[in-house]
């Protein structure tokens, strides 16, 4: 008999889960909810990404701003390479296990089903590197002559390498082997330069369109993560189709928590993930610095080879599906994470926020809002710039901000981060705070406004608004 979702906000812990690969003492979650966010929760910084991406904003066509020595130019590139590039071989759990590349591929190319179109893939979220295309693919492309409802197309993308985030592995004869994911999936996006998700890469952008749990039930074979989480596909399908575009859960695959108390998806915002250079702890909710949240992600949620010790998920009563799995002591045999995380950092904090087009905003207001932020609305208390977060420890209980504490009773830290401001015009959509509750910075200005009796006016509401997309 299925279980109703909400079975998954109450784990039965007396069922070994059974059908994943074990790495050393831990039997490897089917971390399919934050598998595809390793950037996501990763909270690392980008203005925009490739020599090639254009300066139609006016920004340094490198990608970054200058480094002190040839040392850690070769780091940023090495992490560039690897942020946009590197499976960690993942493609062991995505193909080998869940076999997204079958569905991918479909029956008429040697997988099942019908198979991912250019249109499908496109339409759930996922971008296409222009750089990528040959320059007779592009103006196909422009010029209506590509069949973008073949399936076969998609095929050819991902031979091309030109499907941000996603890595295809291809036999001899030319059919898809196996599929791997990589830390650009959720953290990249595109300009849109040759079509609607089609254009240069701008790394570190939320991907607010990325709509992961509909890609995750594309998957023909949910049952490991059925197991993993003492449920039924059908409820695994259930809470997966509840996160929408531009968000994932990262902690399900610790907790099983698949929806709030009121019912809502658990699900969070894919984050920014720019603009971070002196930034204390990063994810909505601090889990740690850069490089703990690289490792985390990569290795539980993205299923990499690699090694990974956190003993606060021993913690059974936070984290049942954590501590049954040993996830806090991960070891493989060899380690294709650990050698890439001083690169991915350099490259993560070697990149500032994008500023806004000039004509974006209300220049007149923001000058307004800005002394308002800076003064009687109070938002400098928390919100220090240049960093826009506490120089320092950044973090706060959910009654210091007036919301409920659900989603920072998941994480070891019990507590919200003071999410940094820069670049806050790239990711309008979707909401604002980590489940997108407020879906207008009006709707956020209001809430402070009641919570801290700030008693702004309606003017002075817009100014500040314009300041925050000045930022």
């Amino acid at each position: 008999m299925a279980r109703s979702n909400h079975h998954l906000l109450g784990l039965n812990r007396s069922a070994r889960p059974a059908g994943l690969p074990t790495r050393g003492r831990a039997a490897r979650s089917a971390a399919v909810a934050g598998s595809l966010a390793l950037g996501a929760l990763v909270a690392v910084g980008y203005q925009v990404t490739t020599a090639d991406a254009g300066t139609s904003q006016g920004q340094d066509a490198t990608g970054y701003a200058g480094t002190p020595d040839h040392t850690s130019d070769v780091l940023v590139s090495q992490g560039r390479e690897s942020f946009r590039f590197d499976t960690f071989g993942d493609e062991s759990f995505w193909g080998g296990v869940l076999h997204l590349d079958k569905a991918i591929a479909g029956a008429a190319n040697g997988g099942v089903g019908p198979g991912v179109s250019p249109k499908t893939a496109l339409a759930v979220g996922l971008k296409v590197d222009v750089t990528q295309l040959p320059t007779q693919v592009r103006d196909a492309i422009a010029a209506g002559k590509v069949d973008l409802d073949d399936p076969a197309v998609t095929l050819t993308l991902l031979k091309l390498n030109s499907v941000v985030g996603v890595k295809g592995f291809f036999n001899s004869d030319g059919t898809l082997r196996t599929v791997g994911i990589e830390c650009a999936l959720c953290h990249s996006t595109v300009d849109d330069s040759l079509a609607p998700g089609i254009g240069h890469r701008l790394d570190g952008w939320a991907n607010r369109d990325l709509n992961v749990g509909a890609i995750v039930s594309l998957s023909p074979n949910l049952q490991p993560v059925a197991d993993q989480l003492h449920t039924d596909v059908p409820t695994v399908q259930k809470v997966l189709g509840a996160w929408g575009p531009g968000k994932f859960d990262a902690e399900l695959f610790l907790d099983g928590k698949g929806f709030q108390p009121d019912g809502r998806s658990a699900a969070t915002l894919i984050p920014p993930a720019f603009g971070l250079q002196g930034v204390n702890l990063h994810t909505w909710t601090g889990w740690g610095s850069i490089p703990y949240w690289n490792a985390f992600v990569a290795n539980l949620e993205m299923h990499g080879k690699g090694n990974f010790f956190d003993s606060r998920l021993d913690n059974a009563e936070q984290f049942p599906i954590a501590a049954e799995n040993g996830l806090g002591h991960v070891r493989s045999k060899v380690d294709l994470i650990s050698p890439k995380l001083p690169a991915l950092q350099a490259y993560q904090l070697a990149l500032a926020a994008p500023k806004p087009p000039a004509d974006s905003f209300d220049h007149a207001a923001a000058a307004k809002g800005k002394a308002l932020f800076m003064g009687q609305a109070q938002c400098s208390t928390c919100h220090v710039a240049p960093t826009f977060t506490e120089p320092g420890n950044n973090l706060h209980p959910g009654r210091d901000i007036g919301i409920d504490n659900f989603e920072a009773d998941r994480s070891p830290t019990h507590m919200y981060r003071t999410s940094p401001l820069g670049g806050l015009w790239t990711h309008l959509k979707g909401g604002f705070y980590h489940d997108g509750r407020f879906p207008t910075l009006l709707a956020v200005v209001d809430h402070y406004d009641k919570t801290f009796g700030l008693h702004l006016t309606a003017v002075q509401k817009h100014d500040l608004v314009e300041y925050l997309r000045s930022l």
